[in-house]
């Protein structure tokens, strides 16, 4: 049974409006990373973090699946072998698509995170610096996402899946941000196939087999009939 592991990130929800990391003019463009996505940010200034992801989630829940998304949500309930999704993104627009197994890496912005005792819940729409913790009630709820110096989640399971991976893709990362930047290399030096998908090539694209260039609203569902026509 064949094994097709997926990475995203950022690009792929572009399309459906939401910002990448490093766009002019988006929410990320009004701040610097230190202040909104570090633990450091968030106890100097703990309504500014607090807000920014309230923005966030707001605009997360006004953007709708695109192409790409639905197109990989097909691939796992049509494909014979097992598909995992790894995201970098914290929006559920895979979700809403129809995938059912997604793994969140850097979190969720539908997820609170007691800074206390490590309890998660499911965030309402907007936060508030000092909400309680429903379980210890300590006043250090935080948003459940995972901030620049701190460990991805699930890392142990990503890379045994990398390990036994037959096709690997990465759409719509950049190839600047590690641990995501690595698993490329991972894949490969467990001889899987490896293709990516960019408006433009990464900064790790000479490490794959094969390069799709363009809007993955248009190469993702291309690349899933030929999968499944296979």
């Amino acid at each position: 049974m064949q094994k097709i592991v997926i990475l995203t990130g950022a690009g792929i929800s572009a399309e459906s409006g939401l910002g990448t990391f490093r766009a002019e003019g988006g929410l990320w463009a009004q701040h610097r990373i230190e202040d909104v996505a570090t633990l450091e940010g968030f106890q100097r200034d703990p309504k500014l973090v607090v807000d920014f992801y309230n923005a966030r989630r707001a605009q997360a829940a006004e953007a709708t699946p695109n192409a790409g998304h639905l197109a990989l949500a097909k691939l796992e309930a049509a494909f014979p072998g097992e598909v995992v999704l790894i995201t970098q993104n914290v929006d559920d627009l895979h979700e809403r698509a129809g995938s059912q197994k997604v793994m969140h890496m850097h979190g969720a912005l539908s997820g609170a995170l007691c800074g206390s005792c490590d309890h998660r819940w499911p965030a309402p729409m907007v936060m508030a610096p000092g909400d309680p913790c429903p379980a210890c009630e300590k006043p250090t709820a935080r948003p459940d996402i995972v901030w620049f110096g701190e460990m991805p989640y699930d890392m142990e399971e990503i890379f045994d899946h990398l390990a036994s991976a037959d096709i690997f893709a990465s759409i719509g990362t950049s190839g600047n941000v590690y641990p995501a930047a690595g698993f490329v290399a991972e894949a490969r030096r467990h001889r899987a196939q490896t293709v990516e998908f960019n408006l433009e090539a990464s900064l790790v694209a000479s490490q794959f087999d094969d390069i799709r260039i363009g809007p993955a609203t248009q190469t993702l569902p291309l690349w899933v009939s030929e999968i499944l026509a296979r």
